[in-house]
């Protein structure tokens, strides 16, 4: 790999994309359909120059499109996309098995609003959505890279949502979900949190990056779901992401523990439990859901 594709730090790792055999047939059929047939240069989730779409020539019409990194096999997108026929569904997706899943799922339910990205989703976002065309963009359950010396690997990143706010339309929403604290705590502060809500200096996580986004974004739900209602204090008095990982724990005292910014969102009620979803909450740790609006 050339020194040109080390110099952005990338969100994921690729495991073995090597297909089993029912899956290279999901995939051989899908590809040019369900599934996007995107001509890549040398890293196989990078969009080859020049490369474009005319989204309305793929899906067959003009509707809202919903974007979602990281789908995984597509238990939400496919739950969405079925209760919501009259908006398109763009599905990205970086694991090649989950990608051959997601597509011989949405061929076996017959959902003819959606389409699967085995791309990087920093270069769908540059190269091939153009600017405020998405109407929401969905990131749930992001991987956290939850040690140190690895955060710096999240997707949520100042850089990022510079990138995201071009696609999203005026008004257009941006859905988050993660199942660990700091990452959502992180999402937080980056994307539209004020700086004069911040925490104390003594409590607040360390973002990497310069804090470039306030205003791009807005929360409609700040102020909400704060103190003893916030899931953040819950899991600050409990330590349960250390517990949840069979570490010692050490419990803030409650008042030391509050969380008094909140601003956290509603459970997205059109985002369903995925299996990867139950394994969090069965191991005990909260979920939190985060959303905000594109600023005009």
């Amino acid at each position: 790999m050339s020194e040109q594709h080390h110099r952005r730090l990338l969100s994921f790792v690729r495991r073995s994309n090597r297909l089993k055999p029912s899956y290279q047939r999901a995939w051989d059929a899908a590809l040019g359909h369900e599934l996007l047939d995107v001509p890549t240069a040398e890293r196989d989730t990078a969009v080859a120059e020049g490369f474009d779409i005319d989204w309305a020539g793929e899906y067959g019409r003009t509707a809202p499109l919903i974007v979602e990194i990281g789908s995984g096999s597509g238990e939400a997108v496919a739950a969405a996309a079925a209760h919501n026929p009259d908006v398109d569904f763009l599905a990205i997706e970086v694991y090649r098995p989950g990608a051959a899943q997601l597509a011989s799922r949405i061929r076996r339910e017959g959902l003819s609003n959606v389409r699967v990205a085995c791309l990087d989703a920093v270069e769908v976002l540059d190269k091939l959505l153009p600017a405020s065309s998405v109407a929401e963009l969905w990131v749930f359950f992001p991987d956290p890279w939850h040690k140190s010396k690895h955060k710096k690997r999240r997707l949520v990143q100042p850089a990022f949502v510079e990138k995201a706010a071009r696609v999203i339309a005026p008004t257009g929403v941006w859905r988050l979900a993660t199942d660990w604290a700091d990452y959502a705590v992180q999402m937080r502060e980056v994307i539209g949190a004020p700086s004069s809500l911040m925490r104390p200096a003594q409590t607040r996580q360390r973002v990497h990056g310069p804090r470039t986004s306030a205003n791009l974004f807005w929360n409609p739900h700040a102020g909400e779901r704060t103190g003893q209602d916030s899931p953040l204090t819950q899991v600050r008095a409990g330590d349960l992401d250390a517990a949840s990982l069979g570490k010692p724990t050490h419990p803030l005292p409650l008042q030391e523990a509050l969380d008094h910014e909140g601003g956290w969102a509603p459970r997205y009620a059109a985002r369903v439990v995925t299996d990867f979803e139950q394994k969090a909450l069965d191991a005990g740790r909260k979920v939190f859901d985060l959303t905000f609006l594109r600023k005009p």
